[in-house]
């Protein structure tokens, strides 16, 4: 195998096959982690700054100032960007991250990833795997083993936008009523964060006025070279009233 590629994992899921590749870059001559599912691109080290941007503005919002006081929650593991901002936040206290795959959270305990072994061996940091669209309607909550237990902050990064979403069943979570009881998870006061790929949906963000005290959109530029120019992500970042139960 040629040492500018390799197949690093694969393995057949219930949402299709999964593969962890790594490629040399020709131009910085870095190394990129990919990872497909089937014959679809779901994510690359390459571009990160939207699951960056995507834990820096939502707990931007919370107003805690303490150290290790905020308790967040992550749907979706990814190769980790999201997480580890997290992480590197000192007022965080815990943080969960959930994955329907398995196999995605095992890269990160094999350290196959390159974030995997920081991840795995933070303290405060624990992988779930699990089915955070139907945990958010199950009334034991994103942390089965206490249930009702509500988080200062939720972070998601699953779908590649709410209108675009990787398998039917996730899309009623982007309706009011989803978005209800996914704000019943949050503290008063609680931020929601959502990262896209698409550029702002007016639909989404009514859907998400209907339901926050307030909302907001923001639009995420950053470098792509594969294109030569730059490209954007959308993060939306929505707050619970504080007097919201």
């Amino acid at each position: 195998m040629s040492a500018r590629f390799e197949e690093i994992d694969w393995r057949p899921t219930a949402m299709g096959d999964i593969s962890l590749r790594r490629r040399r870059d020709p131009a910085s001559g870095d190394d990129v982690y990919e990872v497909k599912l089937g014959d679809e691109f779901l994510m690359s080290s390459l571009f990160t700054a939207g699951e960056i941007a995507l834990t820096r503005l939502g707990l931007a919002q919370l107003p805690h100032t303490e150290p290790e006081e905020l308790d967040i929650a992550v749907g979706g593991l990814g190769l980790g960007y999201t997480a580890r901002a997290a992480l590197e936040d000192p007022r965080v206290r815990s943080l969960i991250v959930i994955d329907a795959l398995g196999e995605v959270i095992d890269w990160h305990q094999r350290r196959l990833v390159p974030l995997g072994a920081s991840l795995a061996s933070d303290p405060r940091c624990r992988l779930v795997q699990g089915d955070f669209f139907a945990m958010v309607a199950d009334s034991r909550g994103l942390a089965p083993q206490t249930p009702d237990r509500r988080f200062h902050a939720i972070l998601l990064d699953v779908d590649h936008s709410p209108r675009h979403v990787l398998h039917p069943r996730h899309a009623a979570l982007y309706q009011p009523a989803g978005m209800r009881a996914l704000a019943s998870r949050l503290h008063p006061d609680g931020i929601f964060a959502l990262w896209s790929n698409d550029p702002p949906d007016e639909q989404f963000n009514s859907v998400l006025a209907q339901v926050f005290a307030e909302s907001e959109a923001h639009v995420v530029d950053f470098d792509n070279p594969l294109q030569e120019g730059t490209a954007a992500n959308t993060v939306y970042v929505a707050r619970k009233a504080a007097d919201a139960n």
